[in-house]
């Protein structure tokens, strides 16, 4: 089994890019160097139900991504790197003092490319991390990282964007997006198996929620992507989320078939086929606009430790 310790960044292949960047002296494709970053840590309250709960989750934004959504609302992190430098020392306190503040997980959002760090602070807060601890991911991720994270993390919260490597490519700079989202997700379940629920708060403990945000067009993508959740994932083993939040952000301009929001038309049959599917297990989000607590200030609260 591959191995990941802070030796993984001399030649990177942390993520699917694989780009075997020594990050101690170059960015890798993701636009970090070696030095863990981060640009926010809060209770978060606009995640899923079951997982912001009635105090928040305890997220942590990292800066970076390994894809390059050129609709990404969170780009000033993802895309320009803003962020604070951080040990993994100081990300466990981090940890812990979002713990304190009454998260009810610890919500690492965009991790992946610094893993080594991830998992060091992981195992550093263990022995007194009492709150569940969510993996909020892109869905991009190698199968050997996700085997990294066996039990470290209780909770996968991958995005599943697109099944067409046309739109993938398009948007994400990713051809090979949905083949290997796909293995990723089903590696995730066979971890977690099916979703366990706190029976008193009712809060998710233990399982993975796919993440679906439905495009402007691309309403045929997201009955593709939900035809094979329904034929290829095992029944039970998973909740679902289908988002309507898209707002054309970033550089969504420069592709005009995007640069809008979608319609109530289109959320509305991409909900029809996931009623039709039985993919009724999760949460499909009311059809509005984007709210602006959506897109958090990167401020480097909480950071201070």
């Amino acid at each position: 089994m591959e191995q990941i310790t802070s030796q993984s960044y001399e030649a990177c292949t942390l993520c699917p890019r694989m780009c075997r960047v020594d990050r101690r002296h170059t960015p890798g494709f993701c636009g970090c160097l070696s030095i863990l970053k981060g640009a926010r840590s809060a209770l978060h309250h606009w995640e899923e139900p079951c997982i912001s709960g009635s105090l928040g989750s305890g997220t942590v934004f990292f800066t970076g991504c390994t894809l390059r959504c050129c609709f990404c609302q969170n780009f000033q992190i993802s895309q320009e790197g803003l962020g604070k430098e951080l040990s993994s020392a100081q990300l466990a306190k981090i940890f812990l003092s979002l713990q304190a503040q009454g998260a009810h997980n610890i919500n690492l959002v965009t991790a992946t490319q610094f893993l080594p760090h991830i998992l060091e602070a992981l195992v550093l807060a263990r022995p007194s991390l009492t709150i569940p601890v969510v993996y909020n991911s892109s869905g991009y991720e190698r199968k050997e990282t996700i085997n990294a994270l066996d039990g470290l993390v209780d909770i996968y919260l991958p995005d599943l964007k697109y099944w067409d490597p046309i739109l993938s490519q398009r948007y994400s700079h990713a051809s090979d997006y949905f083949q290997t989202a796909s293995k990723a997700i089903l590696q995730m379940i066979r971890q977690t198996k099916g979703p366990v629920f706190d029976p008193k708060s009712g809060l998710l403990t233990a399982g993975t929620i796919i993440r679906h945000m439905v495009l402007p067009g691309a309403k045929e993508d997201s009955i593709k992507l939900l035809r094979w959740i329904k034929e290829n994932l095992p029944p039970n083993q998973y909740l679902i989320s289908l988002l309507s939040q898209y707002t054309p952000l970033y550089h969504s301009g420069q592709y005009p078939e995007i640069n809008r929001r979608i319609t109530s038309y289109e959320y509305n049959k991409v909900v029809e086929e996931a009623i039709r599917l039985g993919l009724t297990d999760g949460y499909m989000q009311k059809k509005s606009s984007a709210k602006q607590e959506y897109t958090p200030p990167f401020n480097f609260q909480g950071l201070d430790v």
